[in-house]
């Protein structure tokens, strides 16, 4: 779902100009990469084939990674707002590069230049905004028909973001919102190395019975989970069963719930804020 239509933020326009380089080491032996920002500390670039919006408001190499992906029917620079306000609620973040990657799939004129990672079984999800436990159960366990594509191509893009900055993944913090917290959930739980944290903002839970196995393997992950109470999109019983299997499998959880709907508001991002600073170690 779309970010904006939940919360107000001044988006950034891009400038085109560069004023000053960061330089990024890929440890691959080959020269290192140097990253052209312009006076706002944004650039566009593309990732594993991910149009991708990238956000550092220092010159220099990074100390940490944070990976953000938008909603479905949100553009691809959905979140990219995001980066300032957390660099302005935390400043000690001003030396962390924000990643904003733009989704696989364009949805057409209809909307309005909004993408998504897979498309959405539209019956299903009215089921289980109508209180249904048969599709709440049935949602639980599917795997969502472009979920796979969706997930190699994420788990090439922190691979490549990662090779790029020459930082090793307990410098990664992982997230998204909606279904881009789905989809970096997934991803968490399946990559070779476990990043330093995990944001699920307004997500929920999929293939239960596969996730439930893989988390057994992230004892002590630190994990941000939040969700609206009142949520008419993702059903909050749903993002708390969520919550349980996570805190089952012993990862470190901090569970923020608010009372509104499919947002992040600015109690979640004040959170969320510590969250990331805290999760990533200092140079």
């Amino acid at each position: 779902m779309r970010f904006r239509q939940a919360l107000i933020f001044l988006v950034l326009v891009m400038g085109a100009a560069a004023t000053w380089l960061a330089v990024s080491y890929n440890g691959s032996g080959r020269a290192p990469e140097t990253l052209h920002f312009n006076d706002k500390g944004i650039m566009k670039t593309t990732i594993a084939g991910l149009e991708t919006t990238v956000v550092q408001h220092s010159a220099g190499n990074p100390r940490a990674v944070v990976i953000l992906c938008h909603g479905f029917g949100a553009p691809g620079d959905d979140l990219v707002g995001l980066a300032d306000e957390l660099i302005r609620l935390q400043p000690s973040l001003n030396d962390v590069r924000f990643y904003f990657p733009a989704a696989l799939l364009p949805l057409g004129p209809g909307y309005g230049g909004g993408r998504a990672w897979w498309n959405l079984d539209m019956q299903v999800l009215q089921a289980l905004q109508g209180g249904s436990l048969e599709a709440l159960q049935e949602f639980r366990e599917r795997e969502p028909a472009g979920m796979a594509k969706a997930r190699s191509t994420m788990l090439a893009y922190t691979n490549d973001v990662m090779t790029q900055t020459g930082l090793p993944f307990s410098k990664l913090v992982l997230g998204g919102f909606s279904q881009g917290a789905m989809l970096t959930t997934d991803v968490a739980l399946r990559m070779e190395e476990a990043p330093a944290g995990l944001a699920i903002l307004s997500g929920t839970l999929l293939t239960e019975s596969v996730w439930k196995v893989k988390a057994q393997k992230r004892v002590g992950l630190r994990v941000f989970q939040s969700h609206g109470t009142t949520d008419p999109v993702l059903r909050f019983d749903a993002a708390q069963m969520l919550q349980a299997m996570l805190v089952d499998a012993g990862t470190r959880h901090e569970f923020v719930s608010f009372n509104g709907g499919h947002a992040i508001p600015l109690q979640v991002l004040t959170k969320l804020a510590a969250f990331i600073d805290i999760s990533i170690p200092k140079q």
